[in-house]
């Protein structure tokens, strides 16, 4: 089921039809999904639905079996993860998104590994400054942060490349509440997102339909259900139909209205 309300923007990531696995068995099986610059995209589905599989994919870290990626009309489907980076992708994965013996400053120097000089300079203050925090802490090992202080040093390690499609795959995992929504409201709509496109896997669905404009449903590795979020968040049943929960309760708090 695919809502047709609203025009969305051109797409600057573009996956058309892709399949893609393990030892050449599919997991995901023809996904077709789109993110627009200054739009963030929330990907949505029970554990199993092949959610990081896809984001593999779209980094290069699994190869396609069918169909294409394209980064800003490029054709990136047959490109490794380096050159996928050349092509304005940051990713930041759930776990392993630090090196925890450096310190905050030595983590987002590995981010501008590319750069010298006065450009590495320029990056780290741009990073420093969307993350004050961080530059309070600068001497500091990551492996001293706090579960937050982490994910937001695994975010400005991303942006040191200035990535134009900033991914990142379930980044309140393990987070408290308060902290969770920090991560998103705060930090990923905030700075972070701030005119780039932003794909986004969050088991918290609530709070990534608050700060998400279009959502994504997969369930047994096959597109379910798109929309905005605002009609999304109108399905009283979403969490029973589609997200592998007893009530939509857990996952949508202040739903109301049906789906048409």
């Amino acid at each position: 089921m695919v809502f047709a309300m609203g025009e969305r923007a051109q797409a600057f990531l573009d996956v058309s039809g892709v399949s893609s696995g393990y030892n050449r068995v599919p997991i995901v099986k023809n996904v077709s999904i789109q993110v627009a610059l200054g739009e963030i995209v929330l990907i949505m589905g029970p554990n199993g639905a092949g959610k990081s599989t896809l984001i593999k994919a779209i980094t290069g870290e699994l190869p396609a079996l069918t169909g294409h990626v394209s980064i800003d009309g490029v054709d990136v489907t047959s490109m490794g993860e380096e050159d996928r980076v050349n092509h304005g992708i940051g990713y930041v994965p759930q776990s392993k998104d630090v090196f925890p013996p450096l310190t905050v400053q030595e983590n987002i120097e590995m981010g501008g590994y590319g750069f010298k000089g006065k450009d590495l300079k320029d990056r780290e203050e741009e990073v420093f400054a969307l993350f004050p925090q961080l530059l309070t802490s600068r001497r500091r090992a990551a492996r001293t942060l706090s579960g937050g202080e982490r994910k937001m040093l695994g975010i400005a390690r991303a942006l040191m490349a200035r990535p134009r499609l900033l991914i990142l795959d379930e980044p309140t995992a393990n987070l408290a509440p308060l902290i969770a929504e920090k991560v998103l409201q705060g930090i990923v709509a905030g700075g972070a997102g701030a005119g780039r496109a932003v794909l986004l896997i969050e088991q918290r669905v609530s709070l990534g339909l608050e700060v998400a404009s279009w959502g994504y449903i997969l369930t047994d590795g096959q597109l379910k259900l798109d929309g905005s979020a605002e009609e999304l968040r109108a399905i009283p049943d979403l969490g029973k139909l589609f997200l592998g929960r007893g009530t939509a309760g857990p996952v949508l708090s202040g739903s109301s209205g049906s789906s048409q």
